[in-house]
């Protein structure tokens, strides 16, 4: 990601800013980028090695609802209830799409799936508000995302040693698999989704909306499969829990526009 970053940053004339600030509070941002960057790619990485992707996405939807129930120990405010039934509303139709498929899962695997997963589900809400909080508004969401990726690269070499020696260098796939990754989980997807949280930072309901439409994933994996790879149509119960998905994610828009309007 970094060499990207740097180049956009760099362009746009924003590095000095950017280092500037990491100067003034080194230890908070080497901390909570390597709680919301490395704790968040980590544990998913390790979870994919003992469960199918379906499984370990589907277990990811925890984190529309980690957000909310992060608030009274970052934002000082209580629980945004009503987002909160939204976002659960959510998290049951996902639960019902990976419902069937689960019984093909062996428990064991399941559980090497679900809990580091969990875990990532918690560490990248908490890294990316306590990292707005640290920054508050005096970085654009490009000179967030480099400095928190350069502020996590310690805890990336000291990975990266460790798997050199235990399974040396990685392939040409992996390599190559790494760098799709980073342009689109990297650069994209999670610069989009922080200049949205940027945007929210004000607000614990919004960001609760903006954090719920993370779910979408699923609609659109689902019919990636069913174009790209020739997956059968979800059955009855699948479309059930895909039509929950979608009535949560319009109930938090139609929240989101309420709190905007009163907000002017």
């Amino acid at each position: 990601m970094i060499p990207f970053l740097l180049l956009i940053v760099g362009i746009r004339g924003n590095m000095k800013p950017m280092f500037e600030e990491m100067k003034k509070k080194p230890f908070e941002w080497l901390l909570w980028s390597t709680i919301g960057f490395g704790l968040f790619y980590t544990p998913i990485t390790y979870a994919a090695a003992f469960g199918p992707g379906w499984l370990v996405a589907g277990t990811w939807q925890t984190t529309i609802i980690a957000g909310s129930l992060l608030v009274p120990f970052l934002q000082k405010e209580k629980i945004p209830v009503k987002e909160l039934k939204f976002s659960s509303l959510i998290l049951i139709g996902v639960i019902i799409i990976q419902a069937q498929q689960a019984t093909q899962v062996e428990l064991s695997s399941t559980l090497l799936s679900i809990l580091p997963v969990i875990i990532a589900a918690f560490a990248y809400p908490l890294g990316n508000r306590k990292m707005m909080e640290v920054c508050d508004g005096r970085l654009d969401t490009f000179q967030r995302v480099l400095g928190m990726t350069i502020a996590s690269l310690p805890f990336w070499f000291v990975l990266s040693t460790i798997g050199l020696f235990i399974h040396g260098a990685p392939s040409n796939n992996q390599l190559f698999q790494s760098f799709i990754v980073a342009i689109f989980s990297g650069l994209i997807a999670t610069v989009l989704f922080f200049y949205a949280t940027d945007l929210a930072r004000k607000s614990s309901r919004l960001l609760a909306a903006v954090e719920a439409t993370q779910s979408g994933e699923i609609i659109f994996a689902i019919i990636g499969e069913m174009l790209l790879l020739g997956a059968a149509v979800p059955g009855a119960i699948a479309l059930v829990g895909l039509g929950l998905i979608v009535l949560g994610m319009i109930l938090h828009s139609l929240s989101s526009q309420k709190i905007q309007i009163n907000s002017d």
